[in-house]
C-alpha cells in the first residue's frame, strides 16, 4: 500500500503540476502580463508547487526529515539531474545578464537557506527572513529589464481564453494537493516500515517526485531549443524552493532536522550550486560533456545515500 501511496501521489503531482502550470501561464497571457513576469513567477515557481504542497504538508504531519529533505533534494536533483539530463537533450548557452541578475540571488538564497538549517533556525523568525529574501528578489527582478521584454514569444503572443485556463488552474491545483498527501504518507509510512530515516524518503523519493514538473518543463524547453527557459526554471524553482517554500514551511509550523541527518547533504547542495554557477560564468553554456558530469555527481550522490541507509 506504501508503494501504491507514492506512486499515485507521483503521478497526481506530475499530472497536477503540469496542468497548474498551463492554467497559470494561460490566465497571466489573458492579463497581459510580459513574458519575463510569466516566465520569472508562473513557470519558475508554478513548478515548485509540488514541493511547497509536500513540504507543508510533511509539517504538518510532522514529520521535519521529509519537510527539509524534500527542499534541499529537490535543488539538488535540479541542478545535478535535471540540467545533467537537459544537456545532453541540448547543450545550453547562458544568457549573461539573467546570469548577472539571478546567480548572485541564487547564491545568496543557497546560504541563508543552509545557514538556517544548520543553525536550527527554521522557526517563525527564520521563515519570514526567507520570505522576506523572496519578496526581495521579486522587487528587483522584476524592476530589472529582461532580455525577452521585447521579444515575446509565439506562445506568449498567443490570447488564452479564460475559463480553460481556470479549469486547468483548478484541476492542477486539486490534483496536486491530493498528490503531495498521497506521496507524504506513503513515504512517511514507507520509511517506518524499512526503518530508514525520513530525511532519506526526503532527499530521493520526495525530492524527485515533487521535481517532476521541472523535469518535464526543462527536458521540453531543451528539445525544443529554449535552453534559456531549462536554466532559468531550474534557477527560479531553487530559489524559491528555499525562500518561498522553506520560508513558509518555516512560518506556518516551525521545523527542525533530526540532529546528524543533513548536514552532509547540505554540503552537496551547496557543492552543486557552486558548480552551476562556475560553469555558466566561465563557459557561458552547459555543453553535454558538462551534462554527463552533473548526471554522473547524481548517480554517485544517490549511491552514497542508498549506503548511508543500509
Amino acid at each position: 500500500m506504501d508503494l501504491l501511496f507514492i506512486a499515485a501521489g507521483l503521478a497526481g503531482l506530475f499530472f497536477g503540476g503540469d496542468r497548474l502550470v498551463a492554467g497559470a501561464v494561460g490566465l497571466a497571457h489573458r492579463a497581459g502580463l510580459p513574458p519575463l513576469v510569466i516566465g520569472l513567477t508562473i513557470v519558475g515557481f508554478g513548478t515548485s508547487t509540488p514541493e511547497l504542497l509536500t513540504s507543508l504538508r510533511a509539517a504538518f504531519l510532522d514529520s521535519p526529515g521529509i519537510a527539509i529533505g524534500n527542499v534541499v533534494g529537490s535543488n539538488i536533483a535540479n541542478i545535478l539531474l535535471i540540467l545533467g539530463l537537459a544537456a545532453l537533450v541540448a547543450p545550453m548557452a547562458v544568457e549573461r545578464r539573467a546570469l548577472l541578475r539571478d546567480g548572485p540571488a541564487l547564491a545568496l538564497a543557497t546560504l541563508a537557506g543552509a545557514a538556517l538549517i544548520w543553525i536550527d533556525m527554521l522557526g517563525r523568525t527564520g521563515g519570514l527572513i526567507l520570505l522576506g529574501g523572496l519578496a526581495t528578489y521579486l522587487a528587483i527582478a522584476l524592476r530589472a529589464p529582461g532580455p525577452d521584454d521585447s521579444a515575446p514569444t509565439e506562445e506568449a503572443a498567443a490570447p488564452a481564453r479564460l475559463f480553460p485556463a481556470v479549469g486547468q488552474f483548478a484541476l492542477g491545483l486539486v490534483a496536486t494537493l491530493i498528490g503531495a498527501h498521497l506521496l507524504v504518507t506513503g513515504g512517511i509510512s514507507l520509511a517506518r516500515s524499512l526503518a530508514v530515516p525520513e530525511t532519506i524518503i526526503g532527499l530521493t523519493i520526495v525530492a524527485v517526485g515533487t521535481s517532476l514538473p521541472e523535469l518535464a518543463t526543462s527536458l521540453i524547453a531543451a528539445r525544443r531549443g529554449h535552453a534559456e527557459v531549462a536554466i532559468g526554471n531550474v534557477i527560479g524553482s531553487n530559489i524559491f524552493n528555499l525562500l518561498g517554500i522553506l520560508g513558509a514551511t518555516a512560518a506556518v509550523s516551525p521545523i527542525s532536522a533530526p540532529p546528524g541527518t543533513i548536514g552532509a547533504d547540505l554540503a552537496v547542495m551547496l557543492g552543486a550550486t557552486a558548480l552551476l554557477l562556475w560553469v555558466a560564468a566561465t563557459d557561458r553554456r552547459i555543453s553535454r560533456r558538462e551534462g554527463a558530469i552533473l548526471l554522473g555527481l547524481y548517480v554517485g550522490y544517490i549511491l552514497w545515500l542508498a549506503l548511508r541507509a543500509a
